[in-house]
């Protein structure tokens, strides 16, 4: 019962857009560095990669990334 709710979920589209949706908010901070022309986006973009599962990591990289 519970795979054929998460093959539901996770295996067509639903699955792609959530997918998507996840990987934009993950990078939202180096979406805004990017978007900002940051000088330290490399710095901002290593940051969230490897430590914005961690959410202190993330929320660190956000103010970096919308500090001026």
């Amino acid at each position: 019962m519970l795979e054929n709710i998460l093959s539901f979920f996770f295996g067509g589209f639903f699955g792609f857009v959530s997918l998507l949706i996840s990987a934009v908010l993950y990078f939202l901070p180096t979406i805004i560095a990017l978007a900002g022309h940051r000088r330290n986006t490399l710095s901002i973009f290593l940051l969230n990669l490897l430590l914005g599962w961690t959410f202190i990591g993330w929320v660190v990289a956000l103010v970096w990334s919308v500090k001026k």
